[in-house]
This record gives C-alpha cells, structure tokens and sequence, in this order.
C-alpha cells in the first residue's frame, strides 16, 4: 500500500509539474506574442474622437461615447435593460467581451473557481458583450485615453459590433448600471477578452502587441 501511495504521489506531482510548465509557456508566449508590434508607425492624430482603453487588472475593454461621428450605441444600450434606467443618462459605455459562464459566474475576483477557468480556457463559443454606462472616465494608469481618427473609429466601432449577435437579448448584469449582451466568436485561451481588445485596437490601425492575450500586454502599449 505504501508503494502504491508513493507511486500515485509521484504521478500527481508529474501531473502538477506539467501544468505549471504549460501555463508558464503560455505566460511566456503571450508576454512575446504582446511585445511584437503591430501597426508600429501609427501615430494618433492631433485631433478626433477620445475612447479608452480600461482594465482591472486581469481583463480589458473599451469605453466609448455613446453617440460620437455617426456611431450610435444607444440603439443596443437601452435604458429598459438596467435595473436601474436612471444610469442610462450617462454619455460613455463601457464594453467588453468574454466566455459566458466566466462573466456570469464571477461577479467578484473571489467568485473565480479553477474548473470555471478551465472550461473558459478550453474554449467556448458562448460569449457575452458586457456593456456598463458611465460617465467620461479621468486617465489614469487604469484607463488610457487614445485619440482615433473619425475612420478609425468607424473601424474600432465595427469590431465591438460585430461582437454583439445579431437581435441579442439582454441579461442582467452585476449592478444597476449594466447589462450583457448575447455575443458572437468563440472564447479561448488564445482568443481571450484581452485578445478581443487587441484585436479592436490592430482593426482601428493603433499600434498594439500582435497577439494580446494577457491585460498587461495590452495596457503596456497605451
């Protein structure tokens, strides 16, 4: 018996061991993949519509103004789908895109289990677009402003929208203030909410990382 706990102890050991090597690969992957430059000679105009790119650490996503150059986001941002409608006043959305499961089964960082991870990580095409309102957001080293032509905009717009699924219903979000929108591609630790981020901002012609799985390597080009 004791042989035998020894053995099955070495295999879960064996087994841990990979899969720290495997996320460490991954980390590393994403961290070069991030430093690759994609659009370098980009340069932001003197003049345009401001967006902003926010994160809390761990995820990433847009704020944009509601109403700016012909893009209208009120159409899908509706005072009807908040708890509280009163919110809907304010001019900026905030918006990002994620596994569904994931979004809807961690409305707190200690809400977070390893087989809801898992399951996000392996890939999923249950998404979700969460869209919070609020006001114009202060620059800080948590939300960087960026400066986008009327065309890129347009371009940036479009990524968004086309991650929102054609007539999708709303469901409600964390707080008064949001709501989740049924969403479209698939989730993966390749395609990641930090990726979709990074893919908006390569759409837009913004010079970003040219993969972007990890918040860090996002932020780090703003």
């Amino acid at each position: 018996m004791g042989r035998r706990n020894a053995s099955i102890g070495r295999q879960v050991a064996r087994g841990l061991a990979i899969v720290a090597g495997l996320v460490v690969l991954y980390l590393l992957a994403g961290l070069i993949g991030g430093a690759i430059p994609a659009n370098r000679d980009w340069r932001p105009p003197a003049a345009g519509i401001t967006v902003f790119v926010e994160t809390n650490g761990v995820h990433t996503g847009f704020v944009v103004p509601k109403y700016a150059d012909g893009v209208d986001w009120r159409p899908l941002a509706r005072p009807e789908h908040l708890r509280d409608p009163r919110y809907a006043a304010y001019d900026h959305l905030a918006i990002g895109w994620g596994e569904r499961a994931f979004y809807l089964g961690t409305p707190t960082w200690w809400d977070v289990k390893p087989a809801t991870v898992l399951a996000a990580a392996i890939g999923s095409r249950d998404t979700l677009v969460h869209v919070d309102h609020v006001p114009r957001p202060v620059p800080s080293g948590d939300v960087r402003a960026i400066t986008l032509t009327p065309d890129q905009y347009r371009r940036l717009a479009a990524h968004i929208a086309e991650s929102v699924a054609p007539n999708a219903r709303s469901v409600p979000g964390y707080g008064d203030y949001d709501a989740f929108y049924e969403g479209t591609g698939r989730y993966s630790a390749v395609t990641t909410c930090n990726a979709w981020t990074g893919a908006g901002l390569r759409r837009a012609g913004v010079r970003t990382g040219a993969w972007t799985p990890l918040a860090a390597t996002v932020m780090w080009w703003l």
